[in-house]
């Protein structure tokens, strides 16, 4: 792998972004009428409605991390510049430093042709810059962003999420390691560059984004079996 070169940077605050549930409970109460039954249903065998129960239904959230971050650097590149001058031009003078014009060759002349050149090697000055945009689940796989819904947010999201501290899903990634991430997308120094002038990897928005999810779990009460079903709060959907 290779290295990534220390580079100076700047790293917004972390923001917390908790969405306030859209669900209502008679939604909750519908989606759990129409699964329970399927839940438990067995190649040769279909339970009977009546002993499908909602034992509970729990509340807890979800977190996403979406990063937009940025890479520029400003670098020199060596170039050679060759200037033709006369053939009775024998010493050229730039800034008070002279230059001895050489003899080259005119390639595909026959008879053999010849021009008088000033070498000159100096640096081009240019730069590189990219950016890029994404998100993870709490495992740190990158997600499309159409995979996370849109809903207004909480007043006080650190409060709420301090209340249900232990229904809250921790990141897999720490934040060194979602760093890591954005730079290894993002400098890579141009192979022709010479030497930096400037360099500034940025991460111009850093959020935590919390999906409330609704945990409703089944028991058979004939076979005493229980089976879990996950909604998104905002959409209603059913989790795979």
């Amino acid at each position: 792998m290779t290295s990534i070169p220390q580079v100076p940077e700047t790293i917004a605050k972390m923001k917390v972004i908790v969405y306030k549930a859209k669900v209502d409970p008679a939604t909750l109460k519908d989606k759990a009428e129409e699964m329970k039954n399927e839940l438990f249903i067995k190649r040769f065998s279909k339970p009977k409605l009546k002993d499908i129960h909602v034992v509970s239904v729990d509340k807890n959230y979800e977190p996403y991390v979406l990063v937009d971050a940025k890479y520029r650097v400003e670098y020199f590149i060596k170039k050679v510049y060759s200037i033709e001058v006369t053939e009775k031009t024998k010493e050229v003078k730039i800034h008070g430093e002279s230059f001895t014009p050489q003899l080259v060759a005119i390639p595909d002349t026959i008879p053999e042709q010849f021009r008088n050149v000033v070498t000159l090697e100096g640096q081009e000055r240019s730069y590189y810059e990219e950016k890029v945009y994404f998100i993870l689940d709490k495992n740190g796989n990158e997600i499309s962003p159409d995979q996370i819904p849109i809903a207004p947010s909480e007043e006080k999201p650190k409060k709420l999420l301090k209340e249900f501290s232990k229904r809250t899903e921790q990141l897999k990634m720490s934040d060194q390691e979602i760093i890591l991430l954005a730079k290894t997308k993002l400098i890579k120094r141009p192979e022709d560059m010479d030497a930096v002038d400037s360099e500034v990897f940025q991460i111009t928005e850093y959020a935590t984004i919390y999906n409330p999810i609704y945990i409703i779990t089944f028991r058979n009460e004939k076979t005493k079996e229980e089976k879990s079903v996950r909604i998104d709060g905002v959409t209603g959907d059913v989790i795979e």
